[in-house]
């Protein structure tokens, strides 16, 4: 098996990792309901589960 010759710094690890970041979520805002919601997800308004601006499922309460 490889191994490395040296020991990688920290430093050097880190600076190799800089690109890596956590990105601010796409929130989307449904043309029918006006509800916030993330990008491709289905998202429950007034007891029905819409997607796309269609109604997926009604909630039986």
């Amino acid at each position: 098996m490889a191994h490395p010759k040296r020991k990688i710094s920290k430093t050097r690890r880190d600076k190799r990792r800089t690109h890596i970041k956590a990105k601010k979520q796409q929130l989307a805002i449904s043309k029918v309901t006006g509800e916030t919601h993330l990008y491709h997800r289905a998202h429950w308004h007034d007891g029905k589960l819409y997607y796309r601006g269609k109604v997926l499922v009604e909630s039986e309460d």
